[in-house]
C-alpha cells in the first residue's frame, strides 16, 4: 500500500514537472513572437568601419561612461535583418498580426496604424549586406548604389516607362515616368509651355515654388523641378511598388510616405502652388470627390492641379463618363480648365471666394463649416467640403506672399495668426543664422560641401534653421511637433516644405534616409508628453544614415543622458559647446558610425 502510494507521488510528480516545463517553453515561444527580432537577434556581434573601429567604441565608451547609472544599457540589441526596410508606422505585419479591422476600399491599410508600446522591437535597424554611403548629390539624382536598395522588380515592371534601370552595380534614374516615357524635363517644359509661362519655366517668375506632387512613382518629377527652383513634397503610399519613396529619398529628393486615404494630409491649408497626378491611379470621384476636396484644402488661390490620365483624352465610354463626371465636380468647386493638351489638363483653382457665394443653394460639394480649422492636420477626418478662403485672403485676391526666393525672408501675412510681429520674425531669423554658424563651425573637417543632402529639423518653429542653410546644396523636412503651434503654414509660406509629426510615433520614412537630423529641444518636449527619450534615441538611429549626423541643442542634463547612450547606439561625439541659450542649454554633434552585423558580413562574403 505504501509502495503504491510513493509511486503515485513520483508520477504527480513528473506530471507537474512536465508541465512547468511545457509552460516555460510556451511563454518563451510566445514572448519571442511578441518581442520580434530583438531577442532572438539580440547578440549579433558588431563590426565597425571607419572612426577606428573597435577600440574608437571603447575609449568612448570610458571616457563619457564615467558615473554611468546602471539603468543604462551597454548595448542595444540588433534588429533581424529582415527587418532592415522597417517602418514601424507603416508595417504591414503588424497590421496582419493585431487583426486590425481596416478598409482596404479606403486605403486605410496605407495609413498609419503604430505599434503600442510592448509590441516596438526597441532595436537597430542594421544595414543590408554591403552597404555603402549613398553617391553624393547631384549625382545621386541619377544613380544609387544597388546594394543600398536591392529592389530591382520596378525596374522589370515599368521597363517601357523610363523609371529606372539595372546597369551593373548601381540602379540609373533616366527621368522617365508613366505618362512622360521622354523624360521629366520635357514634360515639365511643356506644362509651362501650356500655361503660357515665360521662358517655358515652371516657376512662373517665382510664382509657383511648393508642389505636391501625388502618386509620385521614383519621384523623377519632383527631381527635374528642383533646377526651375522648384520644391516637390514627392508623396507615395508604401503600397505595391514599396520601394518608391525609398528610392527617391536615397537619390536626396524631398519625399514623404503617405496616402490620400480617411485622414487630411499632414500638411496645412493652403500650402501648394502647384499638384500633379501623372496616373496615380486615385479614384478622384469616390464618395463625393473628397479626396479632390482635399487638394483643394491645400491649394493656394490661384492654385494649379496638372492631371495626366487617360481620362484627359480617351474615348472609351468608361474613360469619357469618368472625364463628364470629373468636370463637372470640379465646375461646381469653382475650377477652371486654365490649359488642356493631349493627355493632359491643368485646372486653376478662384482667387477669392466670390465664386463660391455665387453657386445655387444646395449645391453640393457644400462650404465647410465656418468652425472647421482647415489647418489642423493631424489625425484629422477628411471632409466633403469646400475650404473657404479666410477674409484677408479674399480681399488679397491670393495669397499675398512674395515671389521665390524673397519669400523666405519676406514677413507672411499668416504671421499675424501667431501675433508675431515683423521684428519677432526678423530676429528669429538673425539667431537661426548665427546657430547655424555655429554648428558648421563645431563640425570642422569633418563636414565638406557634398557631405549633407537630406536634412530633417525635429522641432521647425518658423522654418530658420532651414533658411539658414539656402546657400547650402541641402534641402530641408521641417517637422512641427502636432502638440505645439501649429506654424507649418509659416513654413510652407516662406517656400520651404515640412510635415506636422508626434515624437512619440515614428517617423513616416525608410530606414536610413536622412543625413542630419537638428534636435532642438525635441527631448524636452518629448519628455514633458511623458514619451521615452530612448525610444527617440533608437527612431533616430533608424532615421539616420551610417556617418549621419545629429545635432542636439537641448538641457544640458539632456545632453548629458543621451551622451551615455552613445556607445550602446554606435554614435560618436564630433564636438560640443555651450549655447546661447544659457549655461543650462549645450549642443552636442554626433555621427552615427559606419557598422554591420556578422550575419550581414557573412552574407557579403
Amino acid at each position: 500500500m505504501t509502495k503504491g502510494k510513493l509511486h503515485g507521488n513520483s508520477r504527480k510528480r513528473l506530471v507537474t514537472t512536465v508541465l512547468v516545463l511545457v509552460t516555460v517553453c510556451v511563454f518563451f515561444y510566445m514572448y519571442s513572437r511578441k518581442s520580434g527580432s530583438s531577442l532572438e537577434f539580440g547578440n549579433k556581434s558588431l563590426k565597425h568601419f571607419g572612426w577606428g573601429g573597435d577600440g574608437d567604441a571603447s575609449e568612448s565608451s570610458s571616457r563619457i561612461g564615467e558615473g554611468e547609472d546602471d539603468t543604462i544599457p551597454k548595448t542595444i540589441p540588433v534588429c533581424d535583418d529582415r527587418l532592415s526596410e522597417l517602418i514601424p508606422c507603416l508595417d504591414r505585419n503588424l497590421i496582419y498580426q493585431t487583426r486590425l479591422k481596416l478598409d482596404l476600399n479606403l486605403m486605410e491599410h496605407y495609413e498609419r496604424h503604430c505599434p503600442m508600446p510592448e509590441r516596438r522591437y526597441n532595436c537597430l535597424i542594421p544595414p543590408p549586406p554591403r552597404y555603402k554611403v549613398p553617391i553624393k548629390w547631384p549625382k545621386s539624382r541619377d544613380q544609387v548604389w544597388k546594394v543600398n536598395i536591392p529592389h530591382t522588380h520596378l525596374a522589370t515592371e515599368k521597363s517601357d516607362q523610363n523609371w529606372m534601370v539595372v546597369r551593373g552595380e548601381k540602379i540609373i534614374f533616366p527621368g522617365g515616368g508613366t505618362h512622360f516615357h521622354y523624360g521629366a524635363d520635357k514634360y515639365i517644359a511643356s506644362i509651362a509651355n501650356m500655361l503660357s509661362f515665360p521662358n517655358n519655366n515652371i516657376n512662373h517668375g517665382g510664382q509657383i515654388r511648393t508642389v505636391l506632387d501625388v502618386g509620385c512613382g521614383v519621384a523623377s518629377f519632383g527631381a527635374y523641378l528642383l533646377s526651375s527652383d522648384v520644391i516637390a513634397m514627392s508623396l507615395a503610399p508604401n503600397d505595391v511598388h514599396q520601394n518608391q519613396i525609398q528610392f527617391a529619398l536615397e537619390r536626396g529628393i524631398p519625399a514623404y510616405l503617405g496616402v490620400l486615404g480617411t485622414k487630411r494630409l499632414p500638411y496645412p491649408s493652403r500650402s501648394f502652388e502647384f499638384a500633379h497626378c501623372s496616373r496615380c491611379r486615385i479614384d478622384w470621384l469616390q464618395r463625393d470627390g473628397i479626396l479632390l476636396l482635399e487638394l483643394d484644402r491645400l491649394l493656394r488661390p490661384g492654385g494649379y492641379f496638372a492631371y495626366s490620365s487617360p481620362e484627359a483624352y480617351a474615348q472609351d465610354e468608361e474613360d469619357r463618363r469618368i472625364w463628364r463626371a470629373m468636370s463637372a465636380l470640379v465646375e461646381r468647386m469653382c475650377w477652371k480648365i486654365a490649359a488642356k493638351k493631349n493627355q493632359t489638363v491643368v485646372w486653376m483653382k478662384p482667387l477669392t471666394n466670390d465664386c463660391y457665394s455665387k453657386r445655387k443653394p444646395g449645391v453640393h460639394p457644400p462650404l465647410c463649416r465656418s468652425g472647421d480649422d482647415p489647418d489642423a492636420a493631424w489625425g484629422v477626418n477628411m471632409e466633403t467640403c469646400i475650404t473657404p478662403y479666410s477674409e484677408q485672403m479674399h480681399r488679397a485676391k491670393g495669397s499675398g506672399l512674395a515671389p521665390w526666393p524673397a519669400r523666405l525672408v519676406t514677413p507672411p501675412p499668416r504671421l499675424a495668426d501667431f501675433n508675431y510681429t515683423t521684428e519677432m520674425f526678423e530676429k528669429d531669423m538673425e539667431t537661426w543664422q548665427q546657430r547655424a554658424d555655429n554648428y558648421w563651425t563645431l563640425f570642422g573637417n569633418k563636414i565638406k560641401p557634398d557631405t549633407i543632402r537630406n536634412v530633417m529639423d525635429m522641432n521647425a518653429n518658423l522654418g530658420s534653421f532651414a533658411a539658414a542653410l539656402k546657400n547650402k546644396d541641402v534641402w530641408v523636412m521641417n517637422v512641427v511637433p502636432q502638440n505645439g503651434p501649429n506654424t507649418l503654414k509659416i513654413i510652407y509660406d516662406r517656400g520651404l516644405i515640412g510635415t506636422v509629426h508626434n515624437w512619440c510615433e515614428a517617423f513616416s520614412t525608410y530606414p536610413r534616409t536622412y543625413d542630419l537630423l537638428h534636435a532642438w529641444t525635441v527631448f524636452s518636449d518629448i519628455i514633458q508628453k511623458e514619451c521615452s527619450p530612448e525610444d527617440l534615441l533608437i527612431e533616430m538611429d533608424r532615421i539616420l544614415r551610417p556617418k549621419g549626423f545629429i545635432i542636439v541643442h537641448d538641457n544640458r542634463s539632456v545632453v548629458e543622458f543621451i551622451k551615455k547612450y552613445l556607445p550602446a547606439l554606435h554614435w560618436q561625439v564630433v564636438a560640443m559647446s555651450d549655447s546661447d541659450q544659457g549655461e543650462d542649454h549645450a549642443v552636442i554633434i554626433i555621427q552615427k558610425k559606419m557598422w554591420l552585423t556578422s550575419q550581414s558580413i557573412r552574407d557579403s562574403e
